[in-house]
């Protein structure tokens, strides 16, 4: 949980005002920065004109004086009367400028601003993500290298399988997240503005401003977005393309089923008849306000039901893009409001609590040792098998004796927790024929049937740090 300053807890306060989320992502997403992103593409526009003779350097100049200047108690007096909050945020601005006032926002419609600063918003609110993605790869290969050669128990249908490594599982999971920093990074390095196209996108008014002045639209659109440092699309309508809102959405949905997938497992790792993994709990954490001893997962948890929730809003942006009616309709914007931001938030909520998980996640060895004994002899059954039928025995029957050892020794477990399936497999008298005791306790011993599961989690560990390494050079 992130205080807030003060949030007025009298009246409804969304989650994501103060307890989910980093304090800068929210700043990104704040009323105030959204209104210096308006202003920062106004005076852009400004300064792109100027260049071209239809408004004056002084008047630009007086525009940028004053584009910090913030006040958002009278841009909202000012909404409440006019019912249209760029209109409000124009005039304060305009008020506070003697010279640039008359001038603001000239040939502009309010999506002119409005989606070029959305652009802007979103491309920094994914470098934020992406940073934080980066330091939980970070740590991520840190743990697969610390174990790969560790073995533990693999489970399929959540049943006791083959081993596999603790490096190898953690592999798999970063794997998943290592495809959804390259898709976010493509998603970021793809956003686009509307550029300055006017009220349905053909540019008409900007034309007739520039009418017989040597200059197009375009050569103006070129000048503010290179202020803005920030492409355009080549076609819009009175908005950029809501496409780019469920590429993005897409893209966090993603991050957020990889990090579901991790920290459900890690529940189930955690419960206590496995015990093999925990994230970690603080000394005067409480799991329950009714029981004591209880050790919850809340992060996962948390992690888990907020990713849920992520899941779904890919759909919202969906209905936005596919139910857009020709050039605008207006009924994409109060979700936008909530969905844009609300997902921004999870997602940066879910990483901070996955990087916190991970860094100091706790690996039970005696319980992984307790489970390999209990279950893994079983898997190696088939490395038994193989080396029976190479020493001559038939295949069929060595199987159906295997089986039947291994019926009887799967009871003795249930009953007691103890695996006697080695020492009933060492005095098989049909066995011996074959191999030795020495041979068969060789072959029973399950850390050594891991295959190339811990070269190959080092593998990935290398490949993403050398990506990650790569990319903050070519950043550089």
């Amino acid at each position: 949980m992130r205080e807030a300053s003060d949030p007025d807890q009298s009246v409804y306060q969304s989650p994501f005002t103060w307890r989910y989320g980093s304090g800068r992502m929210r700043q990104v997403w704040s009323l105030a920065y959204q209104r210096l992103l308006w202003r920062r593409v106004w005076v852009a526009l400004a300064e792109a004109q100027a260049e071209l003779g239809l408004v004056t350097a002084e008047e630009a100049a007086d525009l940028r004086a004053h584009m910090e200047e913030i006040d958002l108690q009278r841009a909202q007096s000012i909404e409440a009367v006019v019912q249209h909050d760029l209109m409000a945020e124009l005039k304060t601005f305009a008020e506070q400028c003697s010279l640039g006032g008359r001038v603001l926002h000239l040939g502009a419609t309010s999506a002119d601003i409005q989606d070029n600063a959305e652009a802007l918003r979103l491309r920094e609110a994914l470098d934020l993500l992406l940073g934080t993605l980066a330091d939980l790869l970070q740590s991520l290969t840190e743990s697969i290298e610390r174990w790969a050669d560790t073995a533990c128990m693999g489970y399929t249908h959540i049943q006791p399988a083959e081993p596999t490594t603790v490096g190898y599982r953690l592999a798999q999971y970063a794997q998943d997240l290592w495809i959804d920093w390259q898709e976010l990074s493509r998603v970021r390095g793809a956003i686009r503005g509307k550029g300055i196209k006017g009220a349905v996108g053909t540019s008409a008014s900007y034309a007739e401003l520039l009418r017989n002045g040597g200059y197009t639209p375009a050569d103006l659109e070129a000048r503010v977005m290179a202020r803005l440092d920030l492409a355009a699309f080549t076609v819009a309508t009175q908005t950029y393309p809501r496409k780019q809102d469920w590429l993005v959405l897409n893209a966090l949905a993603g991050l957020a089923g990889s990090l579901h997938k991790m920290m459900l497992d890690l529940r189930v790792l955690q419960s206590p008849a496995i015990g093999e993994w925990a994230e970690p709990f603080r000394e005067q954490q409480v799991g329950s306000s009714a029981m004591p001893f209880k050790r919850n997962p809340v992060n996962a948890e948390k992690i888990d039901s907020l990713a849920r929730w992520l899941a779904a809003l890919p759909r919202v942006a969906w209905d936005n893009a596919a139910l857009a009616v020709l050039e605008r309709t207006l009924d994409d914007s109060a979700n936008r409001r909530l969905m844009l931001a609300e997902a921004f938030l999870a997602a940066d909520e879910i990483l901070q609590a996955a990087l916190k998980v991970v860094r100091g996640l706790r690996i039970d060895r005696e319980a992984i040792d307790r489970n390999l004994n209990r279950y893994g002899g079983f898997a190696a059954t088939e490395r038994l098998l193989m080396a029976l039928v190479r020493a001559g025995a038939d295949r069929q029957a060595m199987h159906e004796r295997l089986r039947q050892h291994s019926m009887a020794a799967w009871a003795e477990v249930g009953r007691s927790g103890r695996n006697p399936l080695c020492e009933m497999l060492r005095e098989d008298a049909e066995l011996l024929r074959y191999l030795s005791r020495e041979r068969i306790e060789e072959l029973m011993d399950v850390n050594a049937h891991v295959g190339d599961a811990p070269a190959r989690a080092r593998a990935l560990a290398e490949a993403i740090r050398a990506g990650l390494a790569a990319e903050r050079s070519q950043a550089r």
